[in-house]
């Protein structure tokens, strides 16, 4: 092959390359698009994603707070039924003490006016009889959670006593409790009825004539 020849086949062949680089690099750009665009849907939909969890992390914290709530507030009527159930069984019977402290009372006084009669010896059967009934009445009522107030000698108490009068006395310090007219009665410490008492006061300075 002559000189000329292979001087024309080295044209040729740069003007193949020449004619190839256009569509390599026109590939090359696509690729790279392509990429780009790859990556933009990736990082869309990583954040959609992850706004998605936040939002549903958020309802789940909500939903967890109602349910808190709920309970908290189930555990409360619970605790009030309860209470309101051993109340009822505390002082269910309060109703029926109020109508059976009459007959104590009665009793009482059939024992006062047996052991002031004439003829002891008439009475000593009746005031033993009663006296043994009243007994067996008042410890029955005891464990019941019944609580006589008997307070004679004590300090006048208004949350438990009733002041039917006041009355001079130096012989015992003012404000104290020298006669019970009733006794007063509790219930598991709740007062059913209070003592109906006498109490004393000072002794008024005399006056000058």
């Amino acid at each position: 092959m002559s000189s000329h020849e292979e001087q024309t086949d080295d044209i040729n062949s740069a003007e193949t390359d020449e004619k190839q680089s256009p569509d390599e690099s026109v590939e090359a750009s696509a690729d790279e698009i392509v990429e780009g665009t790859v990556e933009e849907i990736k990082e869309v939909t990583v954040e959609s994603l992850q706004a998605e969890l936040e939002q549903a992390a958020e309802q789940a914290l909500k939903f967890k707070d109602v349910a808190l709530r709920a309970e908290a507030e189930m555990q409360n009527v619970q605790r009030r039924a309860i209470k309101d159930l051993e109340k009822a069984h505390k002082f269910g019977s309060e109703k029926l003490i109020q109508n059976l402290l009459p007959v104590i009372d009665s009793l009482e006084k059939a024992v006062e006016s047996a052991e002031t009669a004439a003829d002891e010896a008439a009475n000593k059967a009746v005031v033993e009889g009663v006296g043994l009934c009243l007994k067996m009445l008042t410890d029955l009522l005891g464990k019941e959670g019944v609580k006589m107030l008997d307070p004679m000698g004590e300090p006048f108490d208004p949350n438990h006593h009733q002041a039917m009068s006041m009355i001079e006395n130096p012989d015992v310090e003012p404000n104290s409790v020298v006669a019970v007219i009733q006794k007063g009665y509790t219930l598991n410490e709740r007062l059913v009825r209070p003592a109906m008492v006498m109490v004393s006061k000072a002794v008024s300075p005399p006056t000058g004539e």
